[in-house]
């Protein structure tokens, strides 16, 4: 049977477990030192509590008095244990200068030798000093008594050092007392810093914490998704390596602790990130992206901060776009087929009545207006891919009932345009422009939507310009309609707003600008200017050059 090994403590459990060692060497080194200190204090005190009563003795003129009588012993001894009585002394011995004892808390002693040393009093000093006598170690004071300038004998005053060791022994128990009782509050407020830190790591030890960290980073740089985190004050907590390129961060620039307001995204961009509420699926332009934008605020009893989430879907934009053209497309090719069929049978039915030659004629007209209007958008654009593009447009813009016609002054020769400058980015501009201009264009009078695609003189930029007899643009709003989200049409169910939006985009990613002005006949006109050679990519905030 396979033991379990015991899991490793949590790593709240190994803070606790330090900071309680921690806490009791520290108060046990303190009490030691406070012991030693006292001790020593103690020490000190005696001495000079012993030198200031044998002073006293030594000054006292009774004393002096009967040293000069015949038996010094019979009034000094009374008066020694006296003093012993009334003050903290444990002794007082009164002595010749040779070192006989008058005096003596043991009556058996007097007439001995001191037992200590008298050298420095007998000179005329007092000292003190700690010496092991008849009583036990003690720390005493020795001073001369003097009759004149002669010494007649000698005082030693003390105390013993199990006394003094009695004292320090009742402060170290009060002082033990309040270590314990720091000790204790340590411990209390250690486990309940460690209790909330416990909640914090769910219980983690180190090594799960570390192995946690090191999954958090991997799974960060493998995700493809832009990932952005703000703490509760909008500030960049953390950023991965696909928020950085959606975003247009280069991997130098430090943006973590800085606010989103100082990243220089565009506005509404900046707007969704700020916002407390939660954004699902918006859509926003970068300078050269399309970003879906999905922001979910982090709770925990107070507002901590959001995650944001981003999408590129620039490829899947421009494909939606060129699908909506095909749908266009297919939807024209369905109304034409309508259309041939209901002319074919004109054609048989009038050859049934046997008039083959008006049949002929009206075979012949609509064959020639079709190869006209082909001739007519291959000669002015001979490039492929806007041939093409105006080829279809025609045909939607005919079913919606709005002329759409080639300007005499186009000119756009095939091979001309150069390959940094790809036929799906003039599809996205130049088709949003014909699709807003039949907008506007449907349903007035005279609904006509006029293109124009030609190059400056000396061929250094495009020029594609989209005109309407439609309402025109309020001036107020000429630099609004370019905006995400900008409509004055009914919300349809994919939302409107954006095919401006991506024009500009895609002008923008190859150094051009975008202008609106209103038409000499009322109507609005668009015109889009590309260089195409030696342009650099203009950028800003808000893709808008």
């Amino acid at each position: 049977m396979r033991i379990p090994l015991p899991r490793p403590r949590s790593l709240a459990g190994q803070l606790f477990a330090m900071q309680a060692v921690l806490i009791a060497v520290v108060v046990a080194g303190s009490a030691l030192f406070t012991y030693v200190s006292d001790r020593s204090q103690a020490e000190q005190a005696a001495g000079r509590q012993a030198t200031s009563v044998a002073r006293s003795i030594a000054d006292s003129p009774s004393v002096r008095e009967a040293i000069r009588t015949p038996d010094p012993s019979a009034e000094l001894q009374p008066y020694a244990l006296a003093v012993v009585r009334d003050t903290d002394i444990d002794f007082v011995t009164i002595m010749d200068p040779r070192g006989i004892r008058w005096t003596h808390p043991d009556p058996d002693q007097i007439g001995l030798l001191f037992q200590g040393h008298t050298g420095p009093a007998l000179r005329g000093r007092t000292f003190t000093e700690t010496y092991t006598g008849t009583l036990g170690p003690s720390v005493r004071a020795v001073t001369p008594i003097r009759d004149g300038d002669r010494i007649t004998g000698l005082v030693s005053a003390g105390i013993r050092v199990e006394e003094i060791s009695q004292r320090a022994r009742g402060q170290l128990t009060a002082l033990l007392a309040v270590a314990a009782g720091a000790l204790g509050l340590g411990a209390i407020g250690t486990y309940v810093i460690n209790a909330r830190l416990r909640r914090h790591t769910h219980g983690m030890n180190a090594t799960e914490l570390s192995h946690m960290h090191d999954y958090h980073q991997a799974a960060l740089h493998a995700v493809r998704e832009g990932l952005l985190m703000l703490d509760g004050r909008y500030r960049v907590a953390l950023i991965n390596d696909g928020g950085r390129e959606l975003l247009g961060v280069t991997p130098e620039e430090d943006v973590v602790g800085r606010s989103v307001a100082e990243l220089g995204l565009p506005t509404p961009l900046t707007g969704a990130l700020l916002a407390s509420e939660p954004r699902v699926d918006e859509v926003h332009l970068t300078a050269d992206r399309v970003l879906v934008v999905n922001t979910s605020p982090v709770t925990g009893g107070q507002q901590r901060g959001s995650v944001v989430t981003l999408r590129d879907v620039t490829e899947l934009q421009s494909l939606m776009g060129e699908l909506d053209s095909e749908r266009g497309f297919t939807q024209a090719l369905r109304s034409q087929a309508h259309e041939a069929a209901n002319r074919l049978h004109t054609v048989v039915s009038l050859i049934e009545l046997g008039r083959a030659e008006e049949a002929v004629d009206f075979a012949t007209a609509e064959l020639e207006l079709a190869q006209a209007l082909t001739d007519q958008v291959v000669a002015a654009v001979s490039e492929p891919v806007l041939a093409a593009l105006l080829l279809g447009k025609t045909a939607q813009a005919n079913e919606r009932g709005v002329e759409l016609v080639v300007s005499d002054d186009s000119r756009l020769d095939d091979g001309l345009l150069p390959d940094t400058l790809p036929a799906r980015d003039l599809v996205t501009i130049l088709g949003n422009l014909i699709d807003n201009a039949v907008d506007a264009a449907q349903g007035g009078l005279h609904p006509r939507v006029t293109v124009t695609a030609r190059t400056e003189e000396h061929g250094s930029e495009l020029i594609l310009r989209v005109s309407d007899t439609g309402p025109g643009v309020d001036p107020d709003h000429t630099e609004a309609v370019f905006q995400r989200g900008f409509t004055t049409k009914p919300a349809g169910p994919g939302g409107r707003g954006l095919g401006l939006a991506l024009v500009r985009q895609a002008a923008g990613r190859h150094g051009g600008v975008l202008s609106v002005t209103s038409g000499d006949g009322g109507g609005a006109v668009f015109e889009a200017r590309l260089p195409l050679r030696g342009s650099t990519v203009v950028e800003s905030a808000g893709g808008a050059v």
